[in-house]
């Protein structure tokens, strides 16, 4: 019988396999330096409306037979759209397409100097309005579903609130802020105490992407650092390294904002939460919560750094709809929506959620 110590590798052993470990993550580490950008956005899709800043994708359909009520996702104002659609495998739009879906996506393209003046009313009255006609003159039906990500969710939810007799049947809002006066540190480095939005808007015009990005990371400072850390640990891990460079890739690609709009979200949303208060007006439409009464489901992430379990909550409480659910899903504010965690938990959830009301 061999004994304990004998079973165990020896000192040379262990040494031999930390020098084949190392040669290997250095080998894997000048690789990935010398990638060319991870390829994202695999799924086939068409353009079929364009104007500004706005682009709309229509995804071809995947199955045989397709549900009635087509989907609507709506990204947030700040990032690519192909968040929603990383890599095969690892794409809520070619999930969604495999279902039975009919798949349509709002995309951003970064404002021209001349759409400096694109606000929220362009936004949630003009923009996602002309999409839903499209949408409609494209695939023949009434009615369809929208899920909004983040901010994307917020202008869906303002669209749905003073739109309440047009041709919304569903509305799907993931991680999206309610009341923003819960938002953390974002709603105190942006107190109007200190925070002189109107001069700033005023010099540039559109606000920078590195503007946006750097508060994005201000979050958590040690989220960068970290990252490179794990994929470093992983580096001989293909499927964990091309993961991770979809997702740096696509937050790298932050996008800058109309200066009007981030004057309106920060003064109208942010200082006035009149979303949460039931005083937002835009474009001359009240844009009340309480008017929605559609079927609505609201998932919010666990572990979410940028838009609190708080800011989330009131959603369904505000809206006047009978049919509603909330999920809280482990993960944070982007693994909820997007990569391994997502394939399992959310995806299931929304396909099965909005499968029962596309029919």
């Amino acid at each position: 019988m061999m004994s304990e110590s004998a079973a165990q590798p020896s000192a040379l052993e262990r040494t031999q396999r930390m020098m084949e470990r190392a040669m290997r993550r250095n080998i894997k580490g000048l690789e990935f330096i010398r990638a060319s950008p991870v390829k994202v956005g695999l799924t086939p899709r068409q353009l079929i409306y364009e104007r500004g800043t706005l682009r709309l994708y229509h995804y071809l359909p995947l199955a045989d037979e397709l549900y009635r009520v087509p989907l609507l996702l709506v990204m947030a104002t700040t990032n690519r759209g192909y968040v929603f659609d990383l890599a095969p495998g690892q794409s809520m739009v070619e999930y969604l397409l495999l279902q039975g879906f009919d798949v349509y996506v709002i995309d951003w393209e970064p404002p021209l100097p001349e759409e400096r003046r694109l606000n929220l009313a362009s936004y949630t009255q003009d923009f996602i309005p002309s999409c839903v006609r499209r949408v409609e003159q494209d695939c023949g039906e009434p009615d369809l579903s929208i899920v909004g990500y983040c901010m994307g969710g917020v202008l869906s939810l303002i669209y749905a609130a003073s739109h309440a007799d047009g041709p919304l049947k569903n509305l799907v809002c993931l991680t999206t802020p309610v009341n923003w006066a819960e938002m953390g540190l974002t709603r105190i480095w942006s107190d109007e105490a200190h925070f002189d939005v109107d001069t700033l808007v005023d010099t540039v015009g559109i606000i920078p992407q590195d503007f946006i990005q750097a508060s994005f990371e201000m979050l958590r400072p040690a989220s960068r650092a970290a990252g490179q850390m794990r994929v470093w640990e992983q580096m001989w891990n293909d499927e964990f390294v091309k993961s991770y460079r979809a997702f740096e890739r696509w937050g790298n690609e932050t996008l800058p904002l109309a200066g009007e709009y981030f004057r309106d979200t920060t003064r109208e949303l942010m200082w006035g939460n009149k979303l949460f208060k039931g005083e937002l007006v835009v474009g001359g439409n009240t844009a009340k919560l309480a008017d929605i009464r559609i079927p609505v489901m609201h998932a919010i992430a666990e572990h979410d750094h940028i838009v609190a379990y708080e800011a989330s909550k009131p959603l369904l409480e505000l809206v006047s709809s009978q049919d509603k659910e909330e999920i809280v899903l482990k993960g944070g504010h982007v693994s909820l929506i997007a990569g391994p965690n997502a394939v399992r938990r959310m995806w299931p959830r929304l396909a099965t959620w909005l499968g029962e009301r596309s029919v």
